[in-house]
């Protein structure tokens, strides 16, 4: 039973989702209509970015990159400065919670290392702001942009005019944090990561395949098959660490949202609120329920894509759960800092909820 508890509390996101699809169920019974729901080129496309993204991490090579950046700075804010960037541009390719789990690590070895483990947890609250709202400038970058990028069929320049500005807005904001950190003079001990540079270039063009696929630039169902029986020969490893957690969340909330979408009183009911606002309406459902669920969810009742782009990405910030990324990070900071929760909670409340209300009275001013 212990174990059970332990496993759901690690999974919360995918507990409730299927409970949520359940309970939908009982409303909605099972039908031919429930095939519709699912976006199956979401679910292709965020599985091969997330299968190749492994097979990078196993190939050291964000390491190897993150150590030879590291290097060149000799500074606990130089340093903390340029892990907090480092996650910023890997959240750009590798999605959010990937960019956490792989420089998070990375963080507390720089800080421990050198004694400095009381900046840990502002580094690890900046990391995170920086892998949740600068992923937002790729469709790829945070898995609720890959399904609305699909979902409304968005172009390229639209989904790129819609997310510069809060783009910007957020890098100036996380960069001017950065400055809290002190300037104190530290040496960084580093282990060296060997990159196979072969391998690198194989795996560098199955991502570059897996962009084609989101981009729409090749069938999604060719880039699939190019990709797993690539990895199933060089790195099966890969395939296996694939988080199908979060792909199973994403069906769940496709049966959950499907379901809702077929209430009329429940279509009745989000129509009225999204009439005073798709982008407050969508950051603050975010706030509940957590962004990739919300984008799910307000899809089935806006045709305003422009407007719940920008609100589950900006409503990312804010709560713990407003973002699944957010409750990685807590929970890699609690494990390195067991009694460390309640200060952690404290700063981290403190910084996301600034960036939030800066970010959405911005965007009401850009959007008009």
């Amino acid at each position: 039973m212990s174990k059970i508890k332990s496993w759901c509390r690690a999974n919360a996101m995918l507990v409730i989702s299927l409970l949520a699809a359940v309970v939908t169920a009982f409303f909605v019974p099972p039908d031919r209509d429930y095939l519709g729901y699912y976006d199956l080129k979401t679910l292709a496309c965020l599985f091969c970015v997330l299968a190749v993204v492994g097979a990078l991490r196993d190939l050291h090579i964000f390491s190897a990159l993150s150590q030879r950046m590291v290097r060149t700075f000799s500074t606990v804010r130089g340093v903390c400065t340029a892990l907090v960037v480092i996650t910023m541009f890997g959240s750009m390719l590798l999605t959010n919670d990937t960019a956490l789990l792989t420089f998070l690590p990375l963080g507390w070895f720089v800080l421990s290392s050198t004694g400095q483990e009381k900046h840990a947890a502002l580094l690890f609250i900046l990391q995170n702001c920086a892998a949740n709202l600068c992923g937002m400038i790729t469709p790829f970058g945070n898995p609720q942009n890959l399904y609305l990028f699909s979902y409304y069929g968005l172009s390229t320049k639209t989904f790129f005019s819609a997310m510069l500005p809060p783009f910007i807005l957020s890098t100036v904001l996380i960069l001017l944090c950065c400055l809290a950190f002190p300037k104190d003079q530290l040496c960084v001990p580093e282990a060296q990561a060997a990159v196979d540079s072969r391998q690198a270039a194989v795996y560098g063009g199955l991502f570059c395949l897996a962009v084609a696929m989101v981009l729409r630039l090749m069938p999604y169902v060719l880039g699939l098959t190019v990709i797993v029986l690539a990895l199933w020969f060089l790195d099966r490893h890969a395939l296996k660490t694939v988080d199908w957690g979060l792909l199973a969340t994403f069906a769940a909330f496709f049966t959950f949202s499907g379901n809702l979408a077929r209430m009329e009183p429940v279509r009745v009911l989000f129509a009225r609120l999204l009439s005073h606002g798709t982008m407050l309406i969508s950051a603050l459902t975010c706030q509940i329920i957590s962004n990739v669920p919300a984008a799910i969810l307000l899809s089935r009742f806006t045709q305003d894509a422009r407007g719940l782009l920008v609100g589950v990405n900006v409503g990312g910030a804010g709560t713990l759960v407003a973002s699944l990324a957010s409750l990685i990070t807590f929970r890699e900071y609690t494990r390195r800092v067991p009694n460390g929760g309640k200060r952690f909670l404290f700063l981290f409340s403190g910084i996301s909820f600034a960036f939030l209300a800066i970010l959405l009275a911005a965007m009401s001013v850009v959007m008009g």
